[in-house]
């Protein structure tokens, strides 16, 4: 059982399936940023959302987290390199509320256009205003969408319902996708040129903080208007409240500002202005779908599996292909560890089959999980499996094919003199050690095993058993294999118990026995 603290409100459905796998899930929605450190200590995984802040003190103090989730998409909050440098998995929910941002975005984009709430409030306060509050028609006009990523597409798709004409800017998107979702590709200047509403769908990154500042707004198309319902800080305040008073922008709509929570900004000041308090993700159904998803992946992550939304992790995908493979890569890092007995130098990892044609970087991290699981006291993750290998000055090299002559898919382990492969056999995919050393076998791994070289003549068998009979160790499973020139022998040996040094020692003084590696798996 693992003891989940989460410090902000999540729905209700995503506590409950952590409860069900029988995790303690320790609320504590009234701590502050002194109190956090400690709360932090002696849990598992935290989960917040965008106002509890991940410093390197907070991550240093939770020493024995695995995993930190923000329910939701943004990151700004966590410090991510530190948590990586820990070995912490840092998770989101980036398809959560991705329906509910765009609908906001077209939300904020009519209220805007046709000043919605202004007219609401001057009503309500006993005011027929209508001449002061006429708008503009969306039909016709050029919407610029800053950022073509799923929300941006979504927005994209709305904005061709009410008949206006799309212009995109994202440098990560070719014009032929960009064509396919009827967005005609172009320069940010470009666009800020020729458009009459702009939408902002990007990261809060270094390089998109002040992107719309005043010289650059100073260059839009006069009249322009602006939404922004990504992060606070991407619109210059302002310079955007300047650009509003001087005429030259026509006015707009931020659900999101640089420092939140805030009631103060100049643009609260402007008649011309919609906002509200960062309500893209505030729908039942994204609370719902980000509660559910970051309890899942929070799961994933202490369960050791593959955990698709890790957003510090090398690897991008785990197909259903490729997700069988982890425990046994993992396996396999180990049983080499074992066997290399500590041998510096480079690690080969070759795929073969069809595992070959997909994305394998999550099988090699599983396979360095293993490995230095067996070599280092330091706990190991996906996360800092790269960060170790690096500091251990081992390079590892990975290969693929899609050609496998025995098996349908074979992972091999290789480096300094030694070589480990395995399969998974039969429809329920048992794991099967096919090779060690160039020596065929067929053995499913164990916790206990032993690898021996011997001379190949008789009794040889009969002594291994006598001595390991003699210490008290029980043979579970023995595989004899040979050489591809039949030229040695070597029996790999799967025991009850493990073998100790003392019994190591005896049959590695057998003059038919070469050598001798204790392999633990655990």
């Amino acid at each position: 059982m693992a003891r989940i603290l989460v410090t902000e409100k999540i729905a209700d459905n995503g506590l409950d399936r952590l409860r069900a796998a029988g995790h303690e899930v320790d609320l504590q929605l009234d701590f502050t940023a002194d109190s956090l450190p400690d709360l932090v200590r002696g849990a598992h995984a935290l989960i917040i959302r965008s106002a509890t802040q991940v410093t390197a003190e907070v991550l240093a103090a939770g020493t024995d987290l695995v995993v930190v989730g923000r329910a939701g998409i943004g990151l700004d909050n966590v410090d991510v390199a530190a948590a990586t440098a820990q070995g912490v998995m840092v998770v989101n929910a980036p398809q959560s509320n991705i329906l509910s941002a765009a609908e906001h975005t077209m939300a904020l984009l009519m209220a805007q256009a046709r000043n919605v709430p202004q007219a609401h409030a001057a009503l309500k306060d006993g005011r027929w205003e209508r001449s002061k509050w006429e708008g503009v028609e969306l039909s016709d006009k050029t919407l610029g969408i800053i950022g073509l990523g799923r929300i941006g597409k979504l927005v994209a798709q709305r904005a061709l319902a009410f008949g206006m004409k799309l212009v995109g800017y994202d440098p990560f998107v070719s014009p032929e996708r960009a064509r396919q979702i009827s967005v005609e590709l172009m320069g940010l200047d470009e666009l800020l040129a020729v458009a009459d509403f702009v939408t902002i769908h990007v990261a809060k990154t270094p390089e998109t903080v002040d992107l719309l500042n005043a010289e650059r707004l100073a260059r839009a198309k006069a009249g322009i208007r602006i939404v922004n319902v990504a992060r606070g800080g991407i619109v210059n305040e302002a310079d955007l409240a300047a650009a509003i008073r001087s005429g030259h922008v026509a006015g707009a709509a931020l659900d999101v500002f640089d420092k939140e929570p805030t009631t103060e900004s100049p643009l609260f000041e402007l008649d011309e202005v919609v906002v509200t308090p960062h309500l893209g993700a505030s729908t039942v159904e994204a609370q719902d779908k980000a509660g559910l998803t970051i309890a899942e992946m929070v799961e994933l992550a202490l369960a050791g599996e593959f955990v698709p939304f890790a957003v510090n992790v090398s690897a991008a995908e785990a197909s259903e292909t490729v997700r069988p493979y982890l425990p046994l890569a993992e396996r396999l890092g180990a049983f080499y560890a074992s066997l290399a007995a500590g041998s510096a130098g480079p690690i080969e990892v070759t795929y073969e089959g069809q595992i070959g044609g997909y994305d394998t970087r999550i099988l090699t991290l599983s396979m360095l999980k293993g490995y230095f699981g067996r070599i280092t006291d330091e706990p190991v993750s996906f996360v800092n499996a790269p960060k170790l290998a690096e500091g251990h000055g081992t390079e590892v090299r990975e290969t693929s094919t899609t050609t496998s002559h025995d098996y349908v898919n074979v992972i091999t382990v290789r480096g300094a003199g030694h070589a480990v492969a395995a399969t998974l056999a039969g429809v329920n995919n048992e794991m099967r050690v096919v090779m060690v050393d160039d020596h065929k076998v067929d053995v499913p791994p164990a916790a206990h095993m032993l690898v021996v070289r011997n001379d190949d003549t008789p009794g040889v068998i009969g002594t291994v058993g006598s001595i390991l009979g003699a210490a008290g160790v029980n043979i579970a499973d023995l595989h004899v294999g040979r050489s591809a020139d039949g030229s040695a022998a070597m029996m790999v040996l799967s025991t009850g118990d493990v073998v100790s040094g003392e019994v190591r020692d005896a049959l590695v003084a057998d003059p038919s026995i070469h050598s001798v590696h204790v392999i633990e798996l655990g």
